[in-house]
């Protein structure tokens, strides 16, 4: 095939799901000639699975990719469907906004985005190879002999490499939802060193919703009160549609149990490693055998159609089998699919082999985000694109990376977690995942994260109005919360809310701290105007755990030290004696930059990190 010059660029893009569009756009932003490649632009920002963003620990990355100038909660609140906080009778750490949006909505979304955006080219095609030269990238060639010349690459790929889906005993060659998969790209990933596996995922089928009797189910409104994605953004996007709730029962098991002779999952057509945490409704029904039912969620897939998306009933069962297991269901009894489920195997790659900036560690200026990188969900995707489309183009200015610490952003965390520790399945973020997750709740994203993007082409006139105007709020509130109540009201207060203790000298931020609720303290006292209640309640929680708060921050100090003790890039672990064989092994596989991320392979101890100490200081 004869080869032509498609273009010169400083970023190459492959790939347009959830990470590419980030990294393309924050590549863009940054001043960098970017050009994003993908397979079909129908497929751009396509929510192949469920119709939603956020959900519990994935709403704090939301606000985080937002706070660093990212879009994806920009166009989650523009066609949003319904929204909810999750967890609002937990604590607020683990307190998440999740959104039902219009599937076709926000790809068309961020679709025009995309093309509305300076420096930025959109090109349809199939990247079939990544060419470097001494150790450093060059340029991408396509299946049609276009040849990207580049100084940086973003693979971006999704579940498209190599993609097959399985369906019963039909195993096609194919990406999500019909997509045509890219067949050429992992061929040229492993001949420049990466270590590829197969993982699998999942969707559920798509019903009539004229079908579905929605008498039979319980309502899951929207809520009224709780704030949007986006920082930007100042009031709550609107609910337009209902969700509802549904349960399998010993019908729906027995149907599967006796039917598992023909499940992929069972009857080996499926070896590759699928997600741990949102498991096909034939492996809950085996694996969690004594419970008699399991919640379906009914949720709608646009504004224009009568889609729905059935989650918690993914699965990869032959379609007779799909009938007859959803019509199973309390309120699906004569539903029509419109949509078969199916699993979809994809080629990804082993994390150990790229740095915490998300570069490749064998050839220079490879980048790699999303399910490439054995992650699952949309959210877990765009943060991996941000932050590989910032530190590409960081690269190329010749300004250090941005790397977040696991005490600065769920990202950080989600990061550290993929290069220092790699996973063996389909990754999922977690709140539990974060040790200080107190720390980064959604409510304060902007404020720990929007000061690193100031002096960037992220940090837009609108982004630091708002950033400014919050901080601000924010102080007084703080400042506010520490003034006397005034002894009289203060009784009479206390009194009324049946709080017990002294009420000489009493401050707001103490009635808080004895159990007062701020939305009480307002209605009382009702003297805090003009802060908007949001930043209110951010107020409130800063001075309730403030003692937590202390404490954690003495922890993080603690690990910050050992962040800041640097390890040798070409150290050799085999020449350093009183290492045990295991920490050799993993040390010289993973690389750690510091000593604290060296502490956090699995495999070495803390005797080990001794002796590394022991050793740096005899270098010194």
């Amino acid at each position: 095939m004869k080869e032509f010059e498609e273009g010169k660029f400083d970023v190459v893009v492959i790939g347009a799901g959830h990470a590419g569009c980030e990294a393309a756009l924050s590549s863009a932003r940054l001043g960098m000639k970017t050009a994003i490649l993908t397979l079909n632009l129908d497929s751009i920002a396509f929510m192949a699975c469920n119709p939603s963003i956020g959900g519990t620990a994935k709403g704090q990355l939301v606000r985080e990719i937002d706070a660093l100038g990212g879009q994806m909660a920009i166009n989650a609140d523009k066609t949003a469907l319904q929204i909810r906080m999750l967890n609002e009778g937990k604590g607020e750490a683990v307190q998440s906004l999740r959104c039902q949006c219009d599937k076709d909505a926000y790809h068309r979304e961020m679709k025009k985005t995309l093309e509305n955006c300076e420096n930025l080219r959109i090109i349809q095609g199939e990247a079939a190879e990544i060419v470097e030269e001494g150790g450093k990238v060059c340029a991408v060639k396509t299946a049609y002999g276009g040849v990207l010349y580049c100084k940086a690459v973003i693979v971006a790929t999704g579940v498209y490499l190599n993609a097959e889906t399985i369906t019963g005993e039909v195993r096609k060659k194919s990406g999500p939802n019909g997509f045509a998969p890219a067949d050429m790209l992992t061929d040229s990933l492993i001949k420049l060193g990466f270590s590829v596996r197969r993982f699998k995922t999942g969707t559920p089928a798509r019903l009539d919703g004229r079908t579905v009797d929605f008498k039979k189910c319980t309502k899951q409104e929207g809520e009224i009160g709780v704030p949007p994605f986006s920082f930007l953004h100042e009031e709550q996007p609107e609910n337009k549609r209902l969700c509802y709730i549904t349960y399998t029962n010993p019908q729906t098991h027995e149907i599967i149990l006796s039917n598992l002779e023909r499940a992929p999952l069972y009857n080996g057509e499926i070896t590759s490693t699928g997600p741990r945490y949102c498991p096909s409704i034939e492996t809950k029904v085996v694996r969690f055998s004594d419970k008699k039912k399991h919640q379906i969620f009914l949720e709608p897939e646009g504004a224009d159609t009568d889609e729905v998306y059935v989650q918690g009933m993914s699965t990869s069962m032959p379609h007779d089998i799909q009938r007859d297991m959803y019509r199973s269901v309390k309120g699906l009894e004569g539903c029509e699919i419109m949509r078969y489920a199916y699993a979809i195997e994809y080629d990804c790659i082993d994390t150990l082999d790229i740095l915490p900036t998300l570069e490749f560690k064998k050839v220079k200026g490879i980048y790699t985000a999303g399910q490439i990188n054995g992650t699952s969900g949309y959210e877990e995707a765009a943060a991996q694109g941000l932050m590989a489309g910032i530190n590409a183009a960081f690269k190329i200015m010749g300004r250090e990376p941005l790397i977040l610490g696991r005490d600065e952003a769920y990202i950080g965390v989600l990061i550290d977690d993929l290069v220092t520790k790699g996973t063996e399945e389909p990754y999922r973020m977690m709140t539990s995942r974060a040790e200080y997750a107190l720390n980064l709740r959604q409510d304060t994203a902007d404020f720990r994260l929007t000061p690193k993007i100031m002096d960037t082409g992220l940090f837009s006139d609108e982004r630091g109005r708002m950033y400014f105007l919050r901080r601000c709020y924010y102080d007084d509130a703080i400042k506010k919360l520490n003034e006397k109540a005034g002894n009289a009201k203060c009784a009479q207060f206390l009194k009324e809310k049946e709080i017990a203790g002294t009420t000489s000298g009493l401050t707001y931020s103490d009635l808080i701290r004895r159990g007062a609720k701020i939305e009480d303290i307002c209605a009382f006292f009702g003297n805090f105007d003009p802060i908007p209640f949001d930043i209110l309640k951010s107020a409130e929680v800063t001075v309730r755990y403030q003692g937590y708060l202390k404490k954690s921050e003495k922890q993080i100090e603690r690990a910050r030290k050992l962040e800041q003790k640097k390890l040798p890039e070409d150290m050799d672990y085999n020449k350093i004696g009183g290492l045990r064989l295991e920490a050799r092994e993993k040390l010289s596989r993973v690389r750690p930059l510091t000593l604290g991320q060296a502490g956090r392979i699995s495999g070495v101890n803390p005797a080990d990190i001794s002796v590394l100490m022991v050793w740096l200081a005899t270098k010194k």
